[in-house]
């Protein structure tokens, strides 16, 4: 066999292992689970724990148009929780967010320059009608201004774990809507911009955090300033919702978003029984490569099915799961010289209902609380020690959380390990001297023979 022969044969062998790596690792869509997706980017993920079911391009930087508005929302609720505003505070409309409100182009409800609106007439019309002079508004108040307000946004999105973003205004129009009044420091046809895994984080937080903004964002229709001569049909821009072209069941809201940038983008949420999703789709295209309303939906419909369908919750990891060849962890200084340990609790999670029984888990000791590999008394039980990574029988890729964590569990004590008396220690450290020097003998000797 000649080297070349050798070269090639070896280059054959390598590719499809090479392959079947890339096409099995998390965050990527292996061919079983092609779901036929016309977007640049979806996921879908367990609104409960932020277990990532599903994922196509989710870490690729895209325009988020008015999807940004979850993290407008999230601020003011912040705001509202900390007692530095109210719902029935009065806003007294600036020039900037006039100008914008009266563009016909974008949605709005029309505000009138210099009159007084509350907190919570501005919230609904961003929530159930996406309103963009509405939302300058609640940046304003916030903030002072849109550019103070983008700092927020920022220090925000840092707190949060979100990767990878840049905002530049609080709507997620592109600049060049506003008119030249766009934030200091930003460009005049700069975009807010973020991967689908970071947006589906955000919709996480938001709704772990503020539960209560589902209550606004599953209102299908609403007039704003009803009885006045500014009143404005609000149609939700989420055609999920009941009653609405393409309702699904469960569907409450939560954000759409266009631009030229981003396409037809929608983060959605629905619950069915005891399982809530978030689904996010970016730049969703019809079988022509056409971005449409239907084509978002369409998409997020079928994140939705396979959701609900594909998977259920399952305790896959009793309390009682034993750790083969860790079921204790050695003790120093303690009446007694190792302790049990196991999971703090049963682990449960979404699973697909074939592969409910195909998984495990392995322990990865916390070496910070170990010294020399062993836990010093006073041991108590209940101490976290370490981590349980969920992991397949089959070795199919296990995803992990959209916050970045692995798929796992704390492991912990399942006793408690007192410190020994003086006399006990003393023993114990003679024992240890002598068992050191016979070691040492023993290998003096065996070097001799």
């Amino acid at each position: 066999m000649n080297h070349m022969f050798k070269r090639t044969l070896a280059i054959l062998l390598v590719v499809p292992v090479l392959m079947m790596t890339i096409f099995s690792a998390p965050g990527s869509v292996s061919a079983a689970d092609d779901l036929g997706l016309r977007v640049d980017a979806a996921i879908l993920v367990d609104a409960d724990t932020g277990q990532i079911l599903y994922g196509k391009n989710e870490d690729a930087t895209l325009g988020i148009a008015s999807m940004s508005k979850m993290m407008t929302e999230y601020l003011l609720f912040e705001a509202i929780e900390e007692g530095r505003i109210t719902w029935d505070q009065k806003y007294t409309v600036s020039d900037y967010a006039y100008t914008i409100s009266q563009d016909r182009r974008l949605s709005n409800v029309p505000l009138r320059n210099g009159e007084t609106y509350t907190i919570q007439e501005l919230y609904e019309a961003l929530a159930i009608y996406s309103a963009n002079g509405a939302t300058i508004g609640i940046a304003e108040t916030l903030a002072g201004s849109e550019t103070e307000f983008i700092k927020l946004m920022d220090e925000k999105a840092e707190e949060l774990g979100l990767k990878d973003y840049k905002f530049v205004n609080s709507t997620g129009l592109n600049n060049s809507y506003l008119q030249g009044m766009q934030p200091k420091g930003t460009g005049e046809n700069d975009e807010n911009v973020m991967p689908a895994k970071s947006v589906a984080l955000l919709a996480y937080h938001l709704l772990k955090d503020y539960p209560e903004v589902l209550e606004t964002t599953s209102i299908p229709k609403k007039v704003f300033r009803e009885g006045t001569a500014d009143a404005t049909q609000m149609d939700n821009w989420n055609f999920m919702l009941p009653g609405l072209v393409y309702e699904y069941e469960g569907v409450d809201g939560l954000k759409t978003g266009t631009t030229d940038l981003a396409g037809h983008a929608f983060t959605g949420t629905a619950k069915r029984g005891e399982t809530r999703l978030i689904a996010v789709v970016m730049k969703a295209v019809d079988e022509d490569g056409n971005g449409s309303y239907k084509a978002r939906f369409d998409a997020a419909r079928t994140l939705f099915d396979y959701g609900f369908n594909q998977f259920v919750k399952e305790e896959i990891l009793p309390a009682d799961h034993k750790f083969k060849g860790n079921e204790t962890l050695p003790v120093s200084k303690g009446k007694e010289k190792e302790v049990k340990i196991g999971l703090k609790e049963p682990v449960t999670m979404l699973v697909k209902t074939s592969d409910k029984d195909k998984y495990t888990a392995e322990f990865a000791a916390d070496e910070s609380k170990l010294k020399d590999g062993k836990l010093e008394a006073p041991v108590k039980e209940g101490s976290v020690v370490g981590t349980a990574n969920i992991v397949h029988a089959d070795g199919q890729p296990v995803y992990g959380n959209v916050d970045g964590t692995p798929a796992s569990s704390d492991v912990v004590t399942k006793e408690s390990v007192g410190k020994a008396g003086w006399f006990s220690l003393t023993l114990q450290a003679i024992g240890d001297f002598f068992s050191g020097v016979w070691g040492k003998a023993t290998g003096w000797v065996k070097g001799l023979f």
